[in-house]
């Protein structure tokens, strides 16, 4: 059952993802039940649309991983009650009490639900940068939250991770090798992965992407995040990804839709300004190799004009 599950998810392709499916698990306010990826290791895959009452702003990845030694949690979720159904199945799989909440980035989705993780008296970690983001941003992210999902926000708050990290950030709970790993600028200030050599798995978070497209915030610096790319996250050599959204993979699968498409969006604004296009052509830029993809009508112009705008002054 494993070896087929592990297959499914390696083959996963973006045809399997679609902003249309309804709730896959109508019992929680999860979007998705969680699924043992590899032992020990399970993720609660969010929609691939954006956050709406509908998902419960559930369209992130929840992972946790059972060390023998207590849980590890990857993400905080997007509210206070979200963050409670992710431990109610928890407390299904092992009895191990959850010790750690990992906080992949500054954004609503992986903080906002620390206030619950906080009253169990879970220690919340994040990096440096992911902290001050989300400080500076938390009274919106959580604004935003509550007009979404309503009544679904309840005892949601914005709470601070107790500690933060710089580089690396190890763990030794049970026999298990975790690092927590800020590999370089990538998708937003403060992105971690984390890192299990022995199993060959990265939780990759938003530094790797497929299913639905990617989006360019006014702070994704493209180039830069193609070097983190190149030096730091390819050379993991990982055998399993699970990425930010959609199922878990494989590096192949990631590479083909982040690092390929902001290499070719770069070529295709590159062209564009060496012609002496302007902005406002810039946003027709051809991306239909990746009109496939979840969230593409949302987010192309959107990014083909954030490109352009960094790549005027290179």
């Amino acid at each position: 059952m494993i070896k087929m599950l592990l297959a499914c998810c390696l083959l996963a392709s973006p045809t399997l993802a679609s902003e249309n499916i309804a709730d896959q698990y109508p019992g929680s306010m999860l979007y998705s039940k969680p699924i043992e990826f590899i032992p020990g290791v399970f993720s609660a895959i969010g929609a691939t649309a954006p956050p709406s009452y509908d998902n419960a702003g559930h369209n992130n990845n929840l992972s946790f991983i059972v060390t023998g030694d207590g849980v590890v949690v990857i993400n905080g979720g997007g509210s206070y009650l979200l963050a409670k159904a992710l431990h109610d199945e928890i407390k299904l799989v092992t009895d191990q009490p959850v010790r750690l909440v990992l906080n992949e980035n500054g954004q609503g989705h992986a903080m906002l639900g620390n206030s619950y993780w906080t009253d169990q008296g879970v220690k919340t970690v994040a990096h440096v940068d992911a902290a001050e983001v989300f400080e500076e941003s938390s009274a919106q992210s959580l604004r935003g939250a509550q007009s979404r999902l309503l009544e679904r926000a309840d005892g949601t708050r914005a709470v601070l991770p107790d500690e933060t990290f710089e580089k690396v950030y190890r763990i030794e709970f049970g026999d298990l090798e975790i690092e927590v790993l800020h590999l370089g600028p990538s998708h937003s200030p403060g992105d971690i992965v984390v890192w299990m050599p022995e199993q060959s798995l990265v939780i990759a978070g938003d530094i790797a992407f497929h299913e639905r497209l990617l989006p360019i915030f006014e702070d994704t610096i493209t180039i830069d995040w193609l070097e983190t790319w190149e030096d730091e996250f390819e050379p993991l050599q990982a055998t399993y990804v699970i990425p930010g959204h959609g199922h878990p993979t494989n590096m192949a699968q990631v590479r083909r839709y982040t690092r390929d498409y902001l290499v070719y969006l770069r070529q295709k604004i590159g062209a564009h300004l060496e012609d002496g296009g302007n902005l406002a052509g810039a946003y027709y830029v051809d991306q239909s190799p990746f009109a496939h993809l979840d969230t593409f009508n949302e987010l192309a112009t959107r990014n083909a004009g954030r490109v352009f705008e960094q790549m005027e002054f290179e």
